[in-house]
């Protein structure tokens, strides 16, 4: 029978069945229920922006979207977001969907860290991101129905988020940090490693082989 939680109905479909197992059984508390409010929210931003995403990739991509962050499908030389993108695609090619629909998964997730660009993008791209920057930034936490946003929280609860969804940052990503350049996770590393030096971009540039 198909779970409606703030009035979003889960697709009661093999396809998220095997979505859900895969991830609680590679996540712990906080990413489990971070990536179902992903779902969620992303959703409901999509109802009130007047986008009709496809909800089963809309389900996979938020619930891969941090998978990248954890040691079964975390690497040590790629961004994180590449990672889940990654499981993202083989998974869905494994359960027999087209190589477009894959594809655009695997943007969904990989771009999710990348603001301005994804909500130009399509509605599953945009709205995994919309999930993302609602639950952890708030951004259109105040366009949503009170009572609805209660009702996914109550579903999947958020204690101490805010600080332990940082700590998963920072552990997910200081073994590869030059992977944070350009990315909104080298914040997140400089916050917890005061040692912690930044790639520079314009050093870059003047220091590149090019003589002039």
């Amino acid at each position: 029978m198909a779970e409606t939680i703030a009035g979003i109905t889960i697709p009661d479909t093999p396809l998220v069945a095997a979505t859900t197992e895969l991830v609680r059984a590679a996540t712990d508390d906080l990413l489990f229920h971070h990536s179902r409010r992903v779902f969620l929210f992303g959703a409901l931003q999509g109802e009130r922006r007047g986008l009709s995403p496809d909800l089963e990739l809309l389900y996979v991509g938020a619930m891969f979207h941090d998978l990248g962050l954890t040691a079964e499908y975390g690497s040590t030389d790629l961004r994180f977001e590449v990672d889940g993108a990654q499981a993202a695609r083989r998974f869905l090619l494994d359960h027999g969907r087209s190589a477009a629909e894959a594809h655009t998964v695997w943007l969904a997730v990989a771009l999710h860290t990348t603001p301005g660009v994804p909500e130009f993008l399509e509605p599953e791209i945009a709205l995994v991101t919309a999930g993302v920057e609602t639950d952890v930034l708030g951004i259109g936490y105040r366009d949503l129905d009170p009572a609805r946003i209660a009702e996914v929280t109550a579903a999947h609860p958020r204690p101490q988020f805010k600080r332990q969804i940082l700590a998963a940052f920072d552990q997910g990503n200081r073994h590869r940090p030059g992977t944070t350049f350009g990315n909104v996770n080298a914040d997140v590393l400089a916050h917890f490693d005061p040692t912690f030096v930044r790639d520079d971009f314009v050093k870059i540039i003047l220091g590149s082989d090019w003589p002039e």
